[in-house]
């Protein structure tokens, strides 16, 4: 078998269960889908251990005044926003113009709004708060498509599917990787533009800004961008609102940009102002953000992993790492 027989075998094994399983919960009403997610998260929660340790590790660091009950329940909470997630995620297809109030209301559009009549474009700064793949989603269903950045997955077919359905509401992703002229081609045509920056980002990829006290590495894209172009910066975040039942799309006024004449000085600064922001939408919805991603993983030169005793000791291996400190 040739490796590209083999390549494409293994891409569609991959595939198969990830297309299957959206499909399955999209036949069923967004009710149902969404049950059904839970209890898959909910499986995934009890047999997952290796996340269980990270989220209990960055609560850990990040909110060390919490209890022991607090963080598990902030953790049980993650996993069910993951599968309300996925269940959103299904109905995709089913989402459209007439009917997208019904799941999803604007909160602060004016900031949006204001931001976009400047005719600079508008870039969205988000996170991996409530249930991020439907906030862009519902901007374009409520007739404001944007551009979005995303980084490419191993396997293409399961790319395709998920660009597929990203697409549906008239919206078009960016291949990260490929992204500068692209977004400043979007801008410059007065259009929006979304990044998700509260990621874990490699040294030479970022800086280092504190993100509840704990210098973590984040992408330098969206002040790169923000700083070459002078398009508005707005926060915009999508919550799940448990009174409404409803998600909440909340934008927040534009964040102005600090200049100082020193380019790499003003991306450092600007970064971290945007990072506080993510860090404020993490405490006001602990339950809600990525808790489970490795977020402090890339460290300053010569300061310990703060990840290192995670991982059970193997079989017959005794295990004499000293946790590292906060």
């Amino acid at each position: 078998m040739s490796d590209k027989v083999r390549s494409g075998f293994r891409n569609f094994v991959e595939f198969a269960p990830a297309w299957l399983l959206v499909k399955l919960l999209g036949v069923l009403p967004r009710g149902g889908a969404i049950s059904v997610s839970k209890l898959i998260a909910r499986v995934v929660h009890s047999l997952h251990g290796r996340l269980q340790r990270t989220a209990h590790r960055n609560l850990i660091l990040a909110m060390p005044e919490l209890g022991e009950e607090d963080r598990r329940a902030i953790i049980e909470g993650v996993f069910r926003n993951l599968g309300r997630l996925l269940g959103e995620f299904s109905q995709f297809p089913r989402i459209t113009p007439e009917n997208i109030s019904d799941l999803v209301i604007y909160d602060g559009f004016e900031n949006y709004e204001r931001a976009a009549d400047l005719g600079r474009g508008v870039l969205l700064m988000t996170g991996h708060v409530g249930a991020w793949e439907l906030c862009a989603f519902a901007h374009g269903a409520y007739g404001h498509p944007i551009s979005f950045l995303v980084r490419p997955l191993d396997n293409p077919l399961v790319d395709r599917l998920l660009n597929r359905y990203r697409e549906l509401s008239g919206n078009r992703t960016i291949d990260k990787n490929k992204a500068v002229r692209p977004v400043l081609e979007a801008l410059k045509r007065g259009e929006g533009v979304g990044l998700l920056i509260d990621v874990n980002t490699l040294a030479d990829q970022g800086v280092f800004c504190d993100f509840f006290g704990i210098p973590a590495c984040s992408t330098t894209g969206l002040a790169v961008f923000a700083l070459r172009s002078n398009a508005p910066v707005i926060p915009g975040f999508l919550i799940w609102d448990e009174s409404l039942k409803k998600h909440r799309l909340r934008f927040e006024p534009e964040i102005p940009l600090v200049r100082t004449g020193d380019f790499k000085e003003e991306v450092r600064i600007n970064t971290a102002r945007f990072t506080g922001v993510i860090e404020e939408y993490a405490r006001r919805y602990p339950d809600q953000w990525l808790w489970i991603h490795k977020r402090w993983h890339t460290r300053p030169e010569g300061e310990p992993d703060l990840y290192g005793t995670l991982e059970p000791a193997r079989p017959n291996q005794t295990s004499v790492k000293v946790e590292a400190g906060a």
